[in-house]
């Protein structure tokens, strides 16, 4: 399962993940980075041979390095918006040792989706909605960004071809076009698996 490059001792617990932040990032980690368990389920779903999976919001990184570790087999990518939690990430990156792991800074808008087969998200765009749940204000939030960043979304997983897949959690239904069936939902009916049909 693990490369012996890998360093292996940050997947004992999300606490022992959490060391490879400074404190301020690691008080962020129980509301805005994805858990080892989480992420392994997640990935399990998403990862195949040669996939490209893409994580929207990749905030400090967490979800795509664990699953990366957890599947050398597929290539996982993250996007963010904030200049400091990319940095966070490509540091982890490293000092985990996984080599089949890639982070983009910029907004989500900007990327090329055809170079993605499937795709996770943790509710990425809810801070432009709920105030409280901002990571810092180095970006602007507004309930006009939530509401062009979900049709952005929702119209390019529409898009996709029959097959994809995709993983959310703490996201709203409303966020996923008819076009893909709920296959699996798990804890407490956060975490739910998507088929593009």
């Amino acid at each position: 399962m693990y490369s012996d490059t890998l360093n292996i001792s940050y997947f004992r617990k999300d606490a022992a993940f959490d060391t490879l932040y400074p404190r301020h990032i690691r008080e962020l980690s129980e509301m805005h980075w994805t858990a080892l368990d989480v992420s392994l389920e997640a990935s399990n779903f998403l990862a195949a041979p040669e996939a490209r999976v893409l994580d929207i919001g990749s905030g400090v990184g967490k979800f795509c390095i664990a699953a990366g570790v957890y599947h050398p087999e597929a290539t996982f990518y993250g996007v963010e918006q904030r200049e400091e939690l990319f940095h966070h990430a490509q540091i982890a990156k490293e000092q985990v040792g996984v080599s089949n792991v890639q982070f983009i800074y910029g907004n989500l808008m900007d990327l090329d989706y055809d170079q993605y087969d499937h795709f996770y998200f943790y509710n990425p765009f809810y801070e432009n909605i709920e105030p409280k749940s901002r990571i810092d204000y180095t970006v602007s939030t507004s309930f006009e960004l939530y509401h062009q960043y979900t049709l952005f979304i929702y119209e390019m997983l529409n898009k996709k071809p029959t097959g994809t897949k995709l993983v959310t959690f703490h996201a709203p239904d409303k966020q996923i076009p008819a076009s893909y069936q709920l296959m699996d939902n798990s804890y407490s009916r956060v975490l739910k698996m998507w088929v593009k049909e």
